[in-house]
């Protein structure tokens, strides 16, 4: 079995170009499946629908939220889908189970009020203050994910175009526009420098920064500015799509600078601008 697990985990690293971020889920979540078989003295080959069930009804006595249950369901299925397809088991028998009904949660996401707000409270006097500015900046203006900052290089920013170039999801590269203020505000922090690392944003000892630092970093300045607490850095990626659309950009561009697949996970954001405009209604007609 961890033989199986092992080609599968492979196959998704190289032919599916994975991050590591969601091979890690993948590997967790069906180590946990494979766990499961163990102590039931199962064997791959012997796995049928009924004892999926008892699994996701094991789950289910843990206290997992569906959006967990579904991830885990969605491992299974592409688990056995790849076990059947390089001939190892003859049927797939998650093929028939069902994914639990989700509620899609709007974003959260800042005014442009506490983002103007957000993005002065870095202080401009030491360099880490700089740095941190412009990681807002950058966060806000291009609306790349977190995962995609942490991996920006320097050369990745051309500073003549207004250009970033960004590794997504898969590995799959794309180009983003960046603003003249989030430009100025990274190269003012470049400037004042000393390391030749390439990474765009460094720690203290001239190391790429982390996800978690960027977290830290983000957190720290949210409530300096007294903002909404629990928010994630996520929520400046919501904001960009949420004030472009605001502003009458079309959803298909909005697609293309968050690195979208399918138009469907971008059109959540016309929900959010759907509700302001109800919000507006309701303020300001008489008979609202």
């Amino acid at each position: 079995m961890p033989q199986a697990l092992k080609r599968f985990l492979s196959y998704l690293e190289i032919e599916k170009n994975y991050s590591r971020h969601t091979l890690l889920n993948y590997r967790l979540d069906l180590e946990g499946f494979l766990g499961f078989l163990k102590g039931m003295a199962l064997s791959l080959e012997k796995v049928d629908y009924l004892s999926l069930r008892q699994y996701l009804s094991e789950l289910k006595s843990k206290e997992y939220q569906p959006r967990s249950l579904a991830r885990k369901l969605s491992s299974l299925r592409s688990f056995f889908k790849f076990l059947q397809r390089e001939g190892l088991l003859e049927s797939n028998p998650a093929s028939a189970l069902r994914t639990p009904k989700l509620d899609r949660k709007l974003p959260q996401f800042l005014s442009e009020g506490e983002m103007a707000s957000l993005m002065e409270s870095p202080p401009l006097d030491q360099i880490s203050g700089r740095r941190d500015r412009a990681i807002l900046e950058v966060l806000y203006s291009t609306g790349i994910r977190v995962s995609e900052l942490v991996g920006l290089n320097r050369e990745d920013v051309d500073f003549i175009s207004d250009m970033v170039k960004v590794a997504g999801k898969g590995k799959k590269e794309r180009l983003v526009p960046i603003g003249d203020k989030a430009l100025e505000v990274l190269k003012d922090y470049l400037d004042t420098r000393s390391s030749s690392n390439s990474a765009l944003f460094l720690n203290r000892n001239g190391e790429r920064l982390t996800t978690r630092s960027i977290l830290n970093i983000t957190n720290k300045y949210i409530r300096l500015t007294s903002l909404r607490t629990r928010l994630s850095p996520h929520a400046l990626r919501h904001s960009f799509a949420t004030h472009l659309l605001n502003r009458g950009a079309d959803l298909r561009s909005v697609q293309e600078f968050l690195g979208h697949a399918n138009l469907s996970t971008t059109q959540i954001y016309t929900h959010v601008t759907t509700q302001r405009l109800k919000d507006v209604y309701e303020k300001a007609h008489p008979r609202a």
